[in-house]
């Protein structure tokens, strides 16, 4: 690859600047584009005559040539093949295929992306955003603040990347007694004075609310420098699309056998990276979205309307979720790429609670994704069964990708009379995170690794607040030292 080139980066609402669509570094430290919507790049690089080639690489050589083209000039590229090698390596992913593909049976695998250091998927990319924020921040002699909000793994991973980042204060919001003691205790016990944690007094979407408000007060944005590492942040689905694109060739797809796959989500950024890495030529197939009982999502898939329904607890606490951030990067693509069209929708889901699109939009979206829903019993189900056959423990956020992908499955085989097809579930926790819900399905408790052994002993140190704009602000600006 070249890296003589820029690539341009659009919002969902409309172009940032008429003049001017963001390159990447403006994506990378805005996060979000100043009208209130989504980066996306303006167009998707085609791997697909490549594939032969990008089979035979590395872990971190395959990043490179994935990463690259949305990177373009902004980062050297010696620079880039190094940061990649230093991401993608021991100790910080303890196995050597970095994200290997378990089989469990004949036609069935997970991917496991759990074996970063706090043990979920959200390390893959995360591990990666911390260095390029550094990389950039200590070119232009700059100070950043993040903010984030967490279900429960996008924290403990965006603290872990940034706890050593010189240039960085990191202020992470989650809903207070909705997140595992674990997940809780890897976010609060770091001791790095440049992490802070909020304990909201709500659920998630009432955290991510209030980080989106603070990206739409632009006075206060840039005040504090404001950067995010949710999914919102285009670089974090950018390093995602790698472990779709690494798995569908180790199985084969660029032999003509493309791979599907069913996603635990809760906010649409998992799925929509193997989107992204579909429609840039990787080898998959369906794209299964695996929602727990807070099915938004689902249901969406099945009526064409977009409904706040509100929030439940559930075994899989990541995705007890009701606004899917990341689905208006794929509604911008289902419109046509008409901002207006997005804004609009977006406009009467916060005003009304509720959008639609119309049949033909409808019908579309149904072929590019396949729906399905697991409540806690089949949750439950799912572990025992995965256990009982193969052996393997598995979180109940993996359980749910599991009945997913087993639903897809007996679908392809009703339709066609029979399925060959290669399914992958995603292993998106490792179940050490989930103690409880591991003795309730299986009777016995699961081994913890020697990364969080002494977790559940560390001091923590976090702040409860309520849900209210004005008083998390005053936190945020009294813990932010990039203030101008």
């Amino acid at each position: 690859m070249n890296s003589a080139f820029t690539p341009h980066y659009i919002s969902t609402r409309g172009t940032p600047d008429a003049a001017r669509p963001a390159n990447f570094k403006d994506a990378l430290l805005g996060g979000m584009a100043p009208d209130g919507g989504l980066y996306v790049p303006a167009q998707m690089a085609d791997i697909s005559p490549q594939l032969d080639e990008l089979s035979a690489l590395s872990y971190p050589a395959l990043a490179y040539e994935i990463l690259q083209p949305f990177i373009g000039d902004a980062i050297a590229d010696d620079d880039l093949r190094a940061m990649l090698k230093e991401t993608y390596k021991a100790p910080i992913f303890h196995h050597p295929d970095i994200a290997p593909l378990i089989q469990l049976d004949e036609n069935l695998w997970l991917l496991e992306l759990f074996h970063g250091p706090t043990l979920s998927f959200k390390d893959y990319a995360l591990q990666l955003l911390g260095r390029l924020f550094d990389y950039v921040l200590k070119q232009r002699g700059a100070r950043m603040t993040i903010v984030g909000a967490t279900s429960g793994d996008t924290g403990s991973a965006a603290i872990e990347a940034c706890r050593h980042c010189d240039n960085i204060d990191i202020i992470i919001l989650h809903p207070h007694n909705r997140t595992s003691p674990i997940q809780r205790a890897q976010m609060t016990s770091t001791g790095a004075d440049n992490v802070h944690n909020i304990a909201l007094e709500g659920t998630f979407d009432d955290c991510q609310n209030l980080v989106k408000a603070m990206f739409a007060d632009h006075d206060f944005a840039r005040q504090i420098k404001l950067s995010a590492v949710n999914s919102i942040n285009w670089a974090r689905i950018m390093a995602q699309i790698v472990y779709y694109v690494s798995s569908s060739l180790s199985l084969g797809g660029h032999k003509g056998r493309p791979v599907s796959y069913s996603v635990p989500t809760g906010n649409f950024g998992n799925v929509y990276a193997g989107y992204c890495a579909r429609k840039s030529g990787a080898p998959l197939d369906q794209l299964g979205i695996s929602t727990n009982r807070n099915d938004i999502l689902t249901r969406f898939f099945e009526s064409g309307t977009m409904r706040k329904d509100g929030v439940q607890k559930s075994l899989s606490p990541s995705m007890d979720i009701e606004i899917s951030s990341n689905f208006e990067r794929y509604l911008f693509d289902l419109c046509g790429r008409d901002p207006d069209a997005v804004a609009a929708r977006m406009t009467d889901f916060r005003e009304k609670g509720a959008f639609s699109v119309s049949q033909n939009l409808f019908e579309k979206a149904k072929q590019d994704f396949h729906a399905l829903r697991c409540d806690d019993a089949q949750t439950l189900e799912a572990m025992r069964h995965c256990y009982q056959k193969t052996g393997h423990i598995i979180d109940p956020h993996s359980a749910v990708a599991l009945h997913g992908a087993l639903e897809m499955q007996a679908r392809e085989e009703a339709s066609r009379g029979g399925s060959d097809m290669p399914m992958v579930a995603l292993a998106c926790a490792h179940p050490a995170k989930f103690p409880d819900a591991v003795q309730k399905a299986l009777g016995r408790a699961p081994e913890i690794p020697e990364r969080l052994q002494d977790v559940m002993e560390r001091e923590e140190t976090f702040d409860i607040l309520l849900d209210d704009y004005q008083r998390v602000c005053a936190y945020v600006r009294e813990r932010s030292r990039a203030s101008s």
